[in-house]
């Protein structure tokens, strides 16, 4: 894996209660642009929740929701939370790198699909639908892509916070209560539905290699 010094790599085991963790990266955020904190980047998981971004409205809720709604600030529309989804928190500094939002976009999500390439899965994104989607699995094309991995964002001062949920073996039964990213008519994957058995250790570290690697080049 490659290192940098200038950012700290967190792992939580325990469950992490959502709103404990917006107030950590808020606070986080400004010790970082005040210097008195390195950059973070914190992989946990979180209890079953669902979270409305920003662009989220109620129509998205299709049924009585099985867990908390919590509306948060990130960027994005209404997503599940649970256990069994790894979250990556990217509280990343663009000031001293492209100041590329998009960009940046595309390396969380190219890092995720390279992580799948190592399993024989294949992903790729599509215009206007950020995220991560399996499109073959194996030998097996999928009669309609799925989504396994959601981002949203918030940046401040040209500081990153907020970031990525990937399905590793979720109950996927909670996403039949809502629209997922306020998309209608698309289903939802995980490593364990597509035959893979994968511990969040060997998934975090396939992960941060990959986004290390790329994002010592932003």
């Amino acid at each position: 894996m490659v290192i940098n010094k200038n950012i700290e790599i967190n792992y939580s085991s325990e469950l992490i209660n959502y709103e404990d963790s917006i107030n950590l990266m808020e606070k986080r955020v400004k010790e970082i642009h005040l210097n008195k904190k390195r950059e973070l980047i914190w992989l946990l998981n979180h209890d079953h929740i669902y979270t409305m971004g920003a662009s989220g409205t109620e129509k998205e809720i299709q049924g009585e929701l099985d867990a908390p709604l919590f509306k948060t600030n990130r960027g994005g529309r209404i997503t599940y939370h649970g256990p069994g989804q790894r979250i990556i928190y990217f509280l990343i500094s663009l000031k001293d790198r492209k100041r590329d939002i998009k960009k940046f976009v595309n390396l969380i999500e190219n890092s995720a699909i390279k992580v799948l390439k190592e399993f024989d899965i294949e992903a790729k994104t599509f215009p206007g639908r950020v995220g991560i989607w399996v499109v073959k699995n194996k030998q097996d094309y999928l009669k309609k892509e799925q989504k396994i991995g959601a981002i949203g964002l918030r940046i401040k001062k040209w500081i990153t916070y907020h970031g990525l949920s990937f399905n590793i073996n979720p109950n996927l039964k909670y996403y039949e209560k809502i629209d997922a990213c306020g998309l209608k008519n698309y289903s939802t994957t995980s490593m364990q539905s597509l035959g893979i058995n994968i511990s969040n250790d060997t998934f975090d570290k396939i992960y941060l290699k990959y986004f290390l690697e790329d994002l010592n080049k932003l």
